[in-house]
């Protein structure tokens, strides 16, 4: 006949608990990470759709838009 009295260690579930709760916090990084690098992306497109005398009435040039130096958001 088996047992029925297993018991778990209460340090077990505490370090369960913060493998869960680190893994967690390692997704939701992730997450904001790549919706930030999709928002840089569709501004970046969205800048490049725009035509030269577009760039130029809101003072930037072809070649600005083209480099990573200068940081642009469309809300």
């Amino acid at each position: 006949m088996h047992s029925s009295n297993f018991t778990i260690p209460a340090r077990n579930i505490r370090s369960s608990r913060s493998i869960r709760a680190g893994l967690f916090l390692a997704i939701i990084t992730a997450a904001h990470w790549l919706a930030r690098k999709v928002s840089e992306r569709r501004n970046l497109n969205a800048l490049m759709e725009l035509s030269d005398e577009q760039l130029k009435d809101i003072g930037l040039s072809r070649g600005q838009t083209e480099s990573d130096v200068h940081v642009y958001s469309r809300y």
